[in-house]
C-alpha cells in the first residue's frame, strides 16, 4: 500500500462537517489523514474532566497515605494509558475499529464475546459520565438558589444526553472538533478552579494521614488502572485508524498515552491534596463526585464550574457512545453505525435516570461496576497485546471480515483463555458494597489469601491476574497460529456487504 501524498496535519477539521457513514468497514488510504500528534486532542479532551479530582478521594478511601495514593495514581494512570497506546498501533496497521481488529486474535465470530463485553463497558461508562454531569448541574443550581430538585435534574439530563447522543450519532469529524474546543475551554477553567480553592489545602493534615498496607496500596493501584486506561483500552484504535499507514508507531503510542494521561495526573495530585485536607469533603465526594467539589467554591464561579463539569464529562461520554456503537456492531447487530449509537443513547438515558433519581450509594456501585467488567476487559487486553507483539505484518483487512479466512471463525484457544482468566480474576476480587456482586472472591480462601474478609480481599488482584494470564497464555499458545496466518498470500478485497459481518 502507498502512503497518501501531502497528508501533513490535515484532519477532520479541514473537511466539511458531515455525518460519518463508516461503521465496521476499513478506512481507505485516500481518507486517512493527519499525524500521530492529532491524537492528543480527542484523548486529552476525553480525560480532562474534573472527575479526575474526585479520584483523589477514591484513592484515599483505600486507607492509604497521600504518598502511597500518589504513587498508586501516577503508576496506575501512566501504565494503563500506555496500554491504550500499544493497542492504538493496531488502528494504523489495520484501518478498522478496535473490536474488528481483535478478530485477528479471536476469529470473526469468536470475537463477538469480547465485543459484547466491550459494549457493556462503554455503555456503562457513558451512563456514569452523563449521570455525574446531571448531578453536578443540579448541585450548582441548588447553591445558586435557582432550584436543584427533580425538575432541574430532568432538564440537565436532557441537555447533557442530547449533546452526547448528537456527537455519537454524527461521528468522527464532529467528535474531533468538539474535543479540541472541550480541551481548550475545560483546561483553562480547570486551572482557574484550582487557583480558587488552593487555600483549602492544608499540608499538615495531608501529611498526617497514616500509611496503609501493601494490599491496600495494590487495591488503589488496580482501581486507578480500571478507572482510567483499562476503561478506554477497548476503544484505543477507533481514532488511530484514520491515520496514514506510514505513521510512526512510537508516535501513535506516545501521543495517545501522553494526551490521555497528562490531565488526569495533574488533577489527581490536586484532588489528593483537597481530599486529604478535608475528611468531610472526601466523604461527600463518594455520594456526589462532582457536585461535592462546588462546596468550596465562591458563588460567582459556580456557573463556570458547571460548564467545566458538563463539558469535561460530555467529552468522555461522546467518545464512549461512539465506540459503544462500533462494539455493538462488532457483537453482531446489523444496523448502520448511527442507529447503533442512537440505541446506546437510549440505554444511556435509562441508566442515567436510575443513577440520578433512584440509586443510593454511587461509589460502591461504581467500584463494583469497574472491577467486575475490568476483569474480562483486562483478559481481552492481555490477548490483544500479545497478539500484536507476535505479528510482524499489517492485518489482512479482507480476512477480518471472512469467517473462512486466515483468522478463522471461532478458534478455541483465545476464548478458553479469556474465560479462564476471567474466572480466575473474578475469584480474586470482592465487591461488598454492591449486593449483586457478593459471589465474587471465591478463590481468596482456597489460595490462602485470607478469604473475603482477609487482608487481600480489597487488593483487586483479579484484574492483574486476568491481564497477565491472558497475555502469557497467548504468547505461549498462539505463536504458531500467527506465523501460519502471516505466511499466507493476501486475500481479495471484500465487497461492501462483507463489512456488515
Amino acid at each position: 500500500m502507498t502512503r497518501p501524498q501531502d497528508s501533513g496535519d490535515e484532519g477532520p477539521a479541514d473537511r466539511p462537517l458531515r455525518m460519518e457513514t463508516h461503521g465496521l468497514d476499513v478506512i481507505r488510504d485516500a481518507e486517512r489523514k493527519g499525524t500521530p500528534r492529532t491524537l492528543f486532542w480527542p484523548w486529552f479532551g476525553a480525560n480532562v474532566s474534573v472527575l479526575g479530582l474526585s479520584y483523589g478521594a477514591f484513592a484515599l478511601g483505600f486507607g492509604i497515605s497521600f504518598w502511597q495514593a500518589l504513587a498508586a495514581g501516577v503508576l496506575g494512570i501512566a501504565v494503563s494509558f500506555l496500554l491504550c497506546g500499544f493497542v492504538a498501533v493496531a488502528g494504523k496497521r489495520g484501518s478498522a475499529p478496535t473490536m474488528v481488529l481483535s478478530r485477528a486474535a479471536y476469529g470473526v465470530r469468536g470475537n463477538r464475546l469480547p465485543s459484547l463485553v466491550s459494549w457493556m463497558l462503554t455503555v456503562g461508562w457513558e451512563t456514569v459520565l452523563v449521570a455525574l454531569a446531571t448531578m453536578a448541574t443540579a448541585t450548582v443550581f441548588g447553591r445558586l438558589g435557582w432550584g436543584g430538585g427533580t425538575g432541574t435534574q430532568a432538564v440537565a439530563l436532557a441537555v447533557v444526553a442530547a449533546l452526547t447522543v448528537v456527537g455519537g450519532v454524527m461521528g468522527f469529524d464532529l467528535i474531533m472538533r468538539l474535543q479540541t474546543w472541550i480541551t481548550l475551554i475545560t483546561g483553562l477553567l480547570t486551572v482557574v478552579y484550582i487557583a480558587l480553592v488552593a487555600d483549602h489545602v492544608h499540608w499538615d493534615t495531608v501529611g498526617a494521614i497514616p500509611s496503609g498496607s501493601a494490599q491496600q496500596l495494590i487495591g488503589a493501584l488496580v482501581f486507578m488502572m480500571t478507572g482510567f486506561g483499562l476503561g478506554w483500552v477497548n476503544a484505543a484504535a477507533d481514532y488511530s485508524r484514520y491515520l496514514p499507514r506510514g505513521s510512526s508507531g512510537r508516535g501513535v503510542i506516545g501521543w495517545t498515552a501522553f494526551g490521555a494521561s497528562v490531565a488526569p495526573l495533574f488533577l489527581l495530585v490536586f484532588g489528593l491534596l483537597l481530599a486529604g485536607s478535608s475528611p468531610e469533603l472526601s466523604k461527600a465526594v463518594a455520594a456526589d463526585p462532582i457536585g461535592a467539589l462546588t462546596t468550596i467554591l465562591p458563588t460567582w464561579f459556580l456557573v463556570p464550574f458547571a460548564v467545566v463539569a458538563v463539558l469535561g464529562l460530555v467529552g468522555g461520554a461522546v467518545l464512549d457512545i461512539y465506540s459503544s456503537g462500533l462494539a455493538l456492531l462488532a457483537a453482531g447487530l446489523r444496523v448502520p453505525r448511527y442507529l447503533a449509537a442512537l440505541l446506546d443513547g437510549v440505554l444511556m438515558i435509562a441508566g442515567s435516570v436510575y443513577i440520578v433519581f433512584f440509586a443510593g450509594d454511587f461509589l460502591g456501585q461504581f467500584m463494583g461496576f469497574l472491577t467486575t467488567l475490568g476483569v474480562p476487559v483486562a483478559a481481552w487486553c492481555g490477548i490483544m497485546l500479545a497478539d500484536l507483539a507476535l505479528r510482524r505484518r499489517d492485518y489482512d483487512e479482507g480476512d477480518l471480515y471472512r469467517p473462512h479466512g486466515r483468522y478463522g471463525d471461532v478458534p478455541p484457544v483465545p476464548l478458553v483463555l479469556t474465560l479462564t482468566a476471567t474466572a480466575v480474576g473474578w475469584g480474586l476480587v470482592t465487591n461488598t458494597a454492591a449486593d449483586w456482586l457478593t459471589w465474587q472472591g471465591y478463590l481468596l480462601g482456597p489460595l490462602g489469601l485470607g478469604g473475603k474478609d482477609g487482608a487481600w480481599a480489597y487488593a483487586n488482584l483479579g484484574v492483574l491476574a486476568a491481564l497477565v494470564l491472558a497475555f502469557l497464555g497467548t504468547l505461549l499458545l498462539s505463536g504458531g497460529r500467527v506465523r501460519d496466518q502471516e505466511g499466507r498470500a493476501p486475500g481479495p478485497v471484500p465487497d461492501e456487504g462483507a463489512y456488515r459481518s
